[in-house]
């Protein structure tokens, strides 16, 4: 199993790294669900600012991949996206180099659909690059395609976090402003997104500088081989060194777009279609589609199970095995017959102690003499409590010549004497008793008492100071 990050996400394996950190297929435990977590390399304050930058950032967009939620713990710090696993265009390119017109002229739409949203927000993207698109795992349907990678963000009018004369950004995908220092614009992304363009159709990344300088010595040049020429005027657009003469938005670029779309040749009946394959691979063991399941059997687990069917035959060869009776032993020796077992002897009824019988009412003392209330209590009596003198016939006979001992006049009383106060009684306590608290002086005395004698401390701290 993975570590688990602040409680909540579980981190599994790494699927990519990027400049400032790790992105991990992770599992959110509370929205039980695959998401990416990127977690952040240093913790210094230059980092951290850029990340909260970054985590800050929420677009709901289709074609956006924007950050969904972060935590820290202890000095790391994450943040989560939704989880593509289609990987990159720069996966694409390398399983297929130069992909068709159709197919480039739909990941030019989403990614000008998707960079449209991000520009109504105020912010310029700045690091648009394939390795920064990313696309769903569709197959060989239609292509979906993901913006991503915030870092270096920022919006128009923020304090940018580099000195002036310092370019943030993917060399061979700046534009010509973004290297004198302009500040961050619209139009830097479309040129990035021109270049992009480029590397789509040729298969190969483009040479920006070259670009640059033919465009400002001689102008627009020709569609390179293998562009389309209605796909090349709009990518031509957004690869102009001025940006005054460049598109200004993504949408303008995008509506362009759409009208050189409707020109390009129809693709060729047995064209290969493109398909784009799971980039990340199968889960590893002990996770599955619904989440972490039951951790795979490990060698510790193994020895575990081995040492439990040890034990196991142990306690099944420890039990008595019933054997058929035989005069000889397989050595030779004459099997000796076990010995009786003896049941324990069961207590007889009459052994048992019953319950003494209620005794019966005695009658009252001038209806019967002595000898029959003698009688009567003696028949009252326990079965063989007779063999015991201190039992009942002594006390039957004491009582009957209570009930007939005539009255005498006894002398004059005399009062019985006073008895020595016995000690008081030791706390004698059961085991598992709280000791009880004898009763103390009042607070009315404790407290003078305490403070006279603090004032003699004092006073003697001051003689001794004075000697």
């Amino acid at each position: 199993m993975g570590e688990v990050f602040a409680g909540r996400y579980e981190l599994i394996d790494p699927i990519g790294r990027g400049g400032a950190g790790a992105v991990w297929r992770s599992w959110d435990h509370r929205r039980r669900r695959y998401v990416a977590a990127k977690v952040l390399q240093q913790s210094d304050a230059h980092a951290l600012l850029r990340f909260v930058r970054e985590q800050a950032l929420r677009i709901d967009h289709p074609h956006v991949l924007a950050p969904a939620s972060w935590a820290a713990d202890d000095d790391k710090v994450l943040f989560t996206m939704d989880l593509v696993s289609g990987g990159s265009l720069a996966h694409v390119i390398g399983d297929y180099g130069p992909l068709p017109p159709h197919f480039v002229c739909t990941l030019l739409d989403q990614l000008l659909s998707g960079l449209a949203a991000v520009h109504a927000e105020g912010v310029v993207h700045r690091d648009i690059k394939p390795a920064n698109i990313l696309l769903e795992a569709t197959g060989t349907g239609r292509p979906h395609l993901r913006l991503s990678d915030f870092g270096i963000s920022m919006r128009k009018g923020e304090p940018r976090l580099t000195e002036t004369d310092y370019v943030v950004g993917t060399p061979g995908y700046f534009a010509p402003e973004q290297m004198t220092g302009a500040e961050p614009d619209f139009p830097a992304d479309l040129f990035a997104v021109g270049l992009v363009a480029l590397y789509l159709v040729q298969g190969r990344k483009p040479d920006s500088r070259a670009l640059v300088e033919h465009f400002a010595t001689h102008g627009t040049p020709g569609a390179p081989q293998g562009v389309p020429e209605s796909l090349w005027q709009v990518v031509a657009g957004m690869l102009q060194p001025d940006p005054q003469a460049r598109f200004r938005t993504a949408t303008g670029a995008r509506k362009a777009l759409a009208a050189a779309v409707e020109m390009l040749p129809e693709p060729a009946p047995d064209q290969e279609p493109v398909e784009v394959f799971d980039q990340i691979g199968p889960l590893p063991p002990g996770f599955g589609p619904q989440g972490p399941s039951a951790p795979a059997p490990g060698p510790q687990d193994s020895v575990q199970d081995g040492r439990r069917q040890d034990r196991r035959q142990d306690h099944q060869q420890a039990q008595p095995v019933q054997r058929q009776p035989s005069s000889l032993s397989e050595t030779g020796s004459f099997h000796l017959a076990p010995p009786p077992q003896r049941q324990p002897a069961l207590p007889s009824p009459a052994a048992q102690p019953s319950a003494p019988p209620a005794p019966a009412p005695l009658p009252a003392p001038a209806a019967a003499p002595p000898s029959a209330l003698a009688s009567a209590h003696a028949a009252s009596s326990l079965p063989g409590a007779a063999q015991d003198p201190s039992q009942a016939p002594m006390g039957a006979a004491r009582y009957g010549q209570a009930l007939t001992r005539p009255y005498t006049a006894h002398g004059p009383e005399v009062p019985p004497p006073v008895p020595r106060a016995s000690p008081a009684p030791q706390d004698v306590r059961t085991p598992g008793q709280a000791p009880r608290r004898r009763p103390g002086p009042p607070p009315q005395v404790t407290v003078p008492v305490l403070l006279l004698a603090l004032v003699c401390f004092a006073v003697g701290i001051w003689a001794l100071t004075q000697s």
